[in-house]
């Protein structure tokens, strides 16, 4: 079936392209980094603010509704102002972690709401960008190269953090990631181009104004996100409670999974243009699944629950990343609106599930969480199904 390509087309092989997609890269590392490290050491800032697990997820998962924020800027990508947002949201990544130095339980819910309304603009900006630029035929590479930011951040910070943690304290951290979002954020200013004027845009208002084909595509790519962070909540905790794992030790175990994530998304940047953008969220959703399988049946053995997670991972940076790119094209006329709604639609799924996670995890431990993440897989199914009437994707 023959995929439709409704987006501006610029070579997006050019040596400016490259080196902005670069740029975009390296700075949405940098912001995830502030968001990434918080699940794989949550035993440090457990001690830190002497609090629980579930405390500390609670927070996460309110945090997470901050995400809502982009609906507000969706017109405003689709008049092309991308620069505006994205260095914006650096900013307050910046200001998260200048909070957090407070140390209490209060700074720290503050920090995470400003991080998360940050990380969730920076990434629809990033898209929307994307997708303005770059033809749909080419997109998955694009878009796959954008969102390795999500695995660098852990394979090249996770070390650094976990060192500055053992040398200085929890602190030490929180400094360092102000110091590098506000340069991310300089540097983004100087590099981005002015606003650019995008392609004809529709009439839409907030959730209705969609053509009810865009649903199902937004609808999957938001249950894959919450089947994943239903894990990745509890990553630090669960490893640390059944298994002893030391903070040098889940440094070391979050390094693998970046570098996990890293090969999955650059997978998704050599392979899913070819073999179909739904096709492979659907590859993407099988191996997650898989992985649950395996944590489920792990008992105590550190080994078998590291594989587990290994390939809930790759299977969740391959599908999730590769359903970015399915909800790039879900409504090209209105591409900014459709990208900020699912991500909406996708902040609420994460904040629900997340909090779930987190006290099913203090209830019955790693298994009621895995049993969280399976029903969010299993409605991204059904989504990705209904989704097959559209003639966008294999």
């Amino acid at each position: 079936m023959q995929e439709p390509d409704n987006s501006p087309t610029l070579h997006s092989d050019s040596r400016n392209d490259r080196r902005e997609l670069a740029a975009l890269t390296a700075s949405k590392s940098i912001s995830n980094l502030a968001l990434r490290w918080v699940t794989a050491f949550l035993p440090t800032l457990e001690r830190a603010f002497s609090t629980t697990t579930g405390t500390l997820t609670g927070i996460l998962g309110l945090a997470e509704l901050g995400g809502l924020s982009t609906t507000l800027v969706g017109k405003t990508l689709d008049r092309g102002r991308h620069r505006l947002i994205f260095v914006g949201s650096l900013l307050l990544v910046t200001a998260s972690s200048v909070i957090a130095l407070g140390g209490s339980i209060a700074t720290f819910s503050i920090a995470m709401v400003f991080l998360l309304v940050g990380v969730s603009n920076l990434t629809v900006a990033g898209i929307a960008y994307i997708g303005e630029r770059v033809s749909y035929s080419s997109r998955g590479r694009a878009i796959g190269t954008f969102e390795t930011s999500w695995a660098l951040s852990l394979l090249l910070g996770a070390p650094i953090l976990a060192f500055l943690i053992d040398r200085y304290g929890w602190r030490a951290a929180y400094v360092a990631l102000a110091v590098l979002n506000g340069l991310a954020a300089v540097a983004i200013f100087r590099s981005m181009p002015a606003p650019q004027i995008a392609g004809t845009t529709a009439k839409t208002s907030l959730f209705g104004g969609l053509p009810r084909s865009a649903w199902p595509p937004l609808i999957a790519s938001a249950a894959v996100a919450g089947a994943g962070m239903s894990i990745f909540v509890v990553m630090g905790a669960w490893l640390s409670d059944d298994y002893g794992l030391s903070v040098a030790g889940l440094g070391a175990i979050a390094t693998g999974i970046g570098a996990a994530e890293l090969a999955s998304s650059s997978a998704v940047a050599v392979v899913a243009d070819r073999i179909g953008i739904r096709r492979s969220v659907g590859i993407g959703g099988l191996l997650l699944g898989l992985g649950l399988v395996v944590i489920a049946l792990s008992n105590d053995s550190v080994i078998i629950a590291l594989i587990g997670l290994i390939v809930l991972v790759i299977g969740f940076e391959y599908g999730f990343v590769s359903s970015l790119s399915l909800m790039s094209e879900a409504a090209p006329q209105a591409r900014g609106t459709a990208i900020a709604v699912g991500n909406a639609i996708a902040t609420i799924t994460r904040a629900s599930l997340i909090v779930i996670s987190g006290q099913c995890y203090e209830r019955f431990g790693i298994l009621g969480s895995s049993t969280v993440s399976a029903a969010a897989l299993c409605a991204a199914a059904a989504a990705l199904s209904a989704d097959r009437r559209r003639p966008v994707g294999q």
